[in-house]
């Protein structure tokens, strides 16, 4: 049905389905791993997040016995909110939107002399670099890839894989155009900070770009594609009509992408990453009962 309806073949990487319902969490268990062989003292850590990487914190500092604080925006997805007081971490609210949350971990971390647990960081790029490695190994002939970016891990991570396994998949990078950062930030060869305003996005929700990312990034997508908050949700209902699976907004901009360019790559085998599934109830009923909206 969903191949029907994008006109081409497509596989469908289900990180939705994780314990934490999010691609992150692979990037938290290595990231844990090494911190606790290396700083085997460390007192606690400290992480901002707009919910899914608080949750990859939460889960793998709970399995090593580490004390985890995370900063959120005020705002914040309630229903991550609560999945990562769940997993045991202290929530703490700080600042209008993700950046000025990362600000005030840093803050906090200097204050209790804790680790600050990065948002970008190459351990955690290694560690969600496996969803892409056991997806281009499943699917070797998959022709493109889209990604969704929000600061970069997993895209960086599906490079690596594709790289690392010599295949010739172009890999194309998805941004919310309400958060548009990094596209602004490729074209003009520099990082740039641009304010964010999806409604929906919040895991693409990213203002200030990160320079290694970036860079990354730009020697091995092969394109950017925008897709605008209507589009994202139109991708949600779908996703949830053809293949019966909640998809949180982030998670469902590879297929917006696709749907947005199927003229472009009709008959090429396709890939998307359902990158989570962490989506409050109130917007998702919404989404899906909204009027005169076809499926």
């Amino acid at each position: 049905m969903l191949d029907a309806r994008c006109g081409t073949a497509v596989w469908v990487k289900h990180e939705n389905q994780t314990p934490v319902g999010a691609f992150k969490i692979r990037g938290g268990l290595v990231y844990f791993d090494h911190l606790r062989r290396t700083q085997p003292g460390v007192k606690g850590v400290v992480a901002a997040t707009r919910g899914n990487h608080g949750q990859s914190i939460g889960f793998a500092a709970a399995r090593y016995g580490i004390p985890a604080a995370v900063v959120v925006p005020y705002g914040n997805s309630t229903t991550k909110n609560a999945a990562m007081r769940a997993l045991g971490v202290e929530l703490i609210e700080r600042g209008h939107d993700f950046q000025a949350s990362f600000e005030a971990s840093a803050d906090i971390a200097a204050e209790r002399g804790w680790h600050q647990v990065p948002s970008f960081h190459q351990l955690l790029v290694n560690g969600v670099a496996s969803y892409a490695l056991e997806l281009l190994r499943s699917a070797s002939d998959l022709e493109i890839l889209y990604v969704p970016i929000g600061l970069g891990s997993g895209i960086c991570g599906a490079l690596a894989a594709r790289d690392a396994l010599g295949l010739k998949t172009r890999i194309v990078g998805v941004v919310s155009a309400a958060a548009p950062a990094y596209a602004r930030s490729l074209a003009l060869g520099r990082p740039v900070s641009h304010d964010v305003s999806t409604r929906i996005a919040d895991g693409m929700a990213c203002r200030t770009p990160v320079a290694e990312a970036l860079d990354t990034i730009h020697a091995g997508v092969e394109r950017i594609v925008e897709v605008a908050d209507d589009e994202i949700e139109q991708a949600m209902r779908i996703l949830f009509t053809d293949t019966h699976n909640v998809v949180e907004g982030a998670g469902a901009a590879g297929l917006a992408a696709l749907l947005q360019e199927r003229g472009k790559i009709r008959g090429l085998t396709a890939g998307i990453v359902l990158t989570g599934a962490n989506v409050d109830p109130q917007p998702f009923a919404r989404i899906l009962g909204e009027p005169g909206k076809t499926l």
